[in-house]
């Protein structure tokens, strides 16, 4: 657990109770899912919206590998919406 104890250029994961490299590793999430949480964690100390835009951006790359192939016809939750461009759309 050692490398969890460190962090190279700022500090912004060593005030959290577990760094999310930790969680990710331990989950062992793929590389989009992990990169979501990372910016998702960080977004209130580090990148602010860039780093929402940057998980949106990474979510989107999983409903594509994971959901394009499904039929979207039903309806999404509340709030939820998919880019036409991730459909093969225009």
């Amino acid at each position: 657990m050692k490398p969890y104890k460190k962090q190279v250029g700022g500090d912004h994961y060593l005030k959290m109770k577990i760094q999310p490299s930790e969680f990710i590793n331990r989950n062992k999430l793929q590389f989009a899912e992990g990169n979501a949480i990372k910016y998702i964690c960080r977004h209130a100390s580090k990148g602010e919206v860039q780093d929402l835009e940057k998980a949106k951006h990474y979510i989107d790359m999983i409903i594509e590998r994971d959901y394009s192939h499904k039929d979207l016809a039903k309806p999404l939750p509340a709030g939820f919406t998919i880019k036409p461009t991730l459909l093969g759309g225009k």
